[in-house]
């Protein structure tokens, strides 16, 4: 790239066309437009182009430039009040440019004097969070604008032709969100399928199933720990609906319903200090430390370290829960080069897990008001133990390509002793038969790819090439004891299990998941409309042995996965789009409570068609979807205990989601979801037209916040949830009552020798509801009944040094 001088503009008329970005009057009147009069403005991310045409036409002031100056920048917007030449310095931070008054309430903008120096792409980091500015977040800080999409880097959620929600750190702090299942209680498309109180955590999203496993960090799948994900790790957290196996990949346990993302935590610009003490009911305590800082002469170097310590009862019987997180963050930021690594282990110990309720075909749906105890036996435990890390690197080749890389690996142990809870009788008796479980696991993952900015004529073009290798190790062994009976109303206190009277077999599995990936999303009409199309091909090879024997239902298959999304800006402030997404996803494998446990079962093909539109005021924003998407059908049987497939499930539904503060001080989170959730194909038709099992036909959340206007600090907080009724089998004869649970809060924030100090309280399930929360996975091996959270005090304070 040539040098630039410092005092030289590149001519604006050299093609005899000078672009004007600004809507407002050649002259404006300084009275409403001075310089340095502080307006409100919101600024969504984009085209720089795009984001300096609507802050001139807001501020009422004349922009004219050179396209070519501007072309292949992005901007990441701009929320606040701001003067008019301090909201352009904000909008050209990082782009090599710089503005020049030209005129009354006129400006031009010119290369910075050392242009040729500093490199500046879009921004589509794979890095994580940097702490960026105002613009990064929406208004009531609860959202970001931008959230991570793999392949495709980082966008705002205006110009992705996706369903996507990222939450902030801070709407993880301000809910209290130990874990991800206390943070998916924000969103209507996502639902918790296990008990709070389990083993580990899973969910659904659209309706089919996501294990903790296919939960991604910064992109990786298969880093974060199995069962269970601590938030403090977390700077935001990526939803996104619909199949995602164009830009993320195949993952490892085949959702198909839509991929989390978790981004870890950076050093700021500002140094950070804080300490949080917390307490949950029973006798939870515990504490957390957040430290980050910068160092080098220009702060290139970053350090971010999260830690955690708690322990103590739950408010179930007999059960404690004992966790403990240590992350290290540390980044490098440079001209061109971008490195960052993050290193983190985690251990949970949980006394007494509950487990899922399955219902023996002659036994009806247990009523969940009666079930006032820990049915989990008081020996039984849960010990998990993950330690991971993962690099990441960009490296900037020239102002208009990118190449970049990652590498991450886990290594988990998994120790527990358990049992199934499988209600036979109307009375809720059931056999308690302890195992012991061990699980093993390895994993090693990577990806690499190149990022290039072009135009051919007046088309922007932004082509990513990526390829990624995925490798994981498990291994499966145990025992099993003799049974002692005991009830779900009267839970009985069984033996200690002691000389076991069956060795379960050493299942040992590994899995390789190879792929390349080609996108381009072209930009017409000044980026107004936006066409990605691209495509993947995967390999998927799975082998498993059962005591040294290999199995015979390992496979090796491939496919090329054809995707596709468009979007078109019809105002500043709406975005329509549509998709075609279709992914492979590794085959469903039978689980314990069938007799050919552990089979594994050959890949399977999903698809998604989803059109949408997004309405961004500024203020607040609302999204709106309706989608289909098709999988095949899983059940165990009830009569013969066989896992296997069983016909096609479709579930065609809509979204609304609206985030935002619409009033000052006024904030809301939620939306609503409806599936129409169908069985087709079934064995002899036999449940055709069925309603898929575990599917509610409507899920509801909304959060709102109020900031008490003579309480400087105060914020009063609630939260409602529902879901509707769900079926238990695909025959439907068995069904769980819809449900409804309410959170409230408060939290006060001020600063005691200029130190900020944050006070927070809420009661989950406030109303104190025993009900079933969900009728297990509707699309995975495990039917079962969890039963809801109790209810639930949760206190902490932070102080930031």
């Amino acid at each position: 790239m040539p040098a630039v001088p410092s005092l030289r503009l590149r001519p604006l008329f050299r093609f005899g066309l000078v672009l004007t970005l600004s809507t407002s009057p050649l002259f404006v009147s300084s009275s409403w437009a001075a310089s340095d009069e502080r307006r409100t403005y919101e600024v969504p991310a984009g085209t720089l182009g795009a984001a300096l045409t609507r802050f001139a036409g807001l501020a009422g002031v004349n922009l004219s430039v050179d396209p070519a100056l501007v072309s292949g920048h992005n901007s990441s917007g701009l929320s606040g009040t701001f003067a008019v030449q301090e909201g352009f310095t904000r909008l050209l931070q990082g782009s090599g440019l710089q503005w020049v008054p030209v005129g009354d309430q006129a400006y031009t903008l010119m290369p910075m004097a050392h242009d040729s120096d500093s490199l500046q792409l879009p921004s589509t980091s794979i890095l994580g969070a940097e702490g960026g500015g105002q613009g990064d977040v929406f208004a009531g800080g609860q959202v970001a604008r931008r959230g991570s999409q793999g392949l495709l880097g980082s966008r705002d959620f205006m110009e992705t032709p996706f369903s996507m929600t990222t939450y902030t750190s801070e709407a993880v702090k301000n809910l209290q969100a130990r874990t991800l299942g206390d943070l998916i209680g924000s969103d209507p498309s996502v639902r918790a399928t296990n008990p709070a109180g389990g083993r580990y955590e899973q969910f659904t999203i659209r309706g089919f199933s996501l294990f903790n496993s296919d939960v991604a960090y910064n992109g990786l799948y298969g880093i974060l720990p199995t069962y269970t994900i601590d938030m403090e790790m977390a700077d935001r957290v990526d939803i996104l609906k619909g199949p995602s196996q164009l830009i993320n990949g195949i993952s490892p346990r085949g959702s198909v319903g839509g991929g989390i993302n978790v981004v870890p935590k950076r050093a700021t610009d500002q140094p950070i200090t804080e300490f949080t003490g917390s307490y949950a009911s029973d006798s939870q305590v515990g504490g957390a430390v957040d430290i980050g800082r910068r160092f080098g002469d220009e702060d290139q170097f970053g350090v971010r370290f999260n830690g955690v310590k708690q322990s103590g009862d739950t408010e179930w019987d007999h059960q404690s829960v004992d966790r403990e997180m240590a992350v290290l963050g540390l980044d490098f930021r440079g001209e061109r080069l971008r490195l960052s690594t993050d290193i983190g282990h985690t251990e949970r110990i949980t006394d007494a897990p509950q487990e899922r309720v399955q219902v023996g075909p002659k036994a009806k749906v247990p009523d969940a008001n009666d079930v006032r105890h820990n049915y989990a036996e008081p020996w039984s435990r849960a010990h998990t133990k993950d330690t991971f890390g993962a690099v990441n690197a960009e490296y900037d080749v020239n102002d208009s390509v990118m190449v970049y890389g990652a590498a991450g690996a886990r290594k988990s142990n998994h120790d527990f002793l358990r049992h199934a809870v499988s209600v036979t009788n109307d009375a809720g008796d059931f056999n308690v038969q302890p195992r012991d479980f061990t699980r093993d696991e390895n994993v090693r993952t990577a990806m690499a790819g190149v990022r290039n900015w072009f135009h051919t004529g007046a088309v922007s073009h932004e082509v990513n090439l990526a390829a990624s290798y995925f490798y994981m190790d498990f291994t499966n062994g145990g025992a099993r004891y003799a049974t002692s009976p005991s009830n779900l109303y009267r839970p009985v206190e069984t033996p200690r299990p002691g000389t076991p009277t069956r060795l379960d077999p050493e299942v040992y599995t590994e899995s390789r998941y190879s792929g390349v990936a080609l996108a381009d999303t072209l930009g017409f009409f000044d980026d107004r409309l936006l066409l990605t199309v691209g495509a993947r091909w995967q390999r998927v090879k799975v082998d498993d042995w059962n005591n040294d024997v290999k199995g015979k239902t390992g496979y090796d298959e491939e496919k090329i996965s054809p995707s596709g999304g468009i979007l078109f800006k019809a105002t500043d402030k709406l975005s329509l789009y549509a998709n075609y997404m279709e992914g492979l996803s590794q085959g469903k494998i039978a689980p314990s409570v069938s007799v050919n446990e552990d089979e594994i079962f050959p890949p399977f093909i999903s698809r998604q068609i989803e059109a949408g539109a997004k309405y961004d005021t500024g203020p607040f924003a609302i999204t709106a979807s309706v989608f289909r998407i098709r999988q095949p059908a899983y059940e165990t049987n009830a009569t013969t205990q066989v896992f296997g497939p069983n016909g096609k499930r479709q579930n065609l539904g809509a979204e609304v989601s609206v985030f935002g503060e619409p009033l000052q001080g006024f904030r809301l989170l939620g939306g609503v979801m409806y599936i129409d959730s169908k069985l087709t194909d079934t064995l002899d038709g036999a449940y055709d037209g069925n309603r898929a099992p575990a599917t509610p036909e409507y899920n509801v959340n909304l959060g709102a916040e109020w900031d008490v206007p003579a309480v400087p600090g105060l914020t009063l907080t609630g939260r409602g949830l529902y879901s509707s009724s769900q079926y238990l089998d695909q025959a439907n004869t068995k069904e769980i009552d819809a449900w409804e649970r309410f959170d409230v809060g408060a939290r006060y924030a001020f600063k005691v020798d200029e130190k900020a100090v944050t006070l927070r309280a809420s009661v989950e399930n406030v109303m104190g509801k025993r009900y079933w929360s969900s009728a297990g996975a509707s699309d995975d091996s495990e039917p079962g009944l969890t039963l809801s959270t109790p209810r639930t005090y949760l206190l902490s304070a932070t102080v930031g040094f």
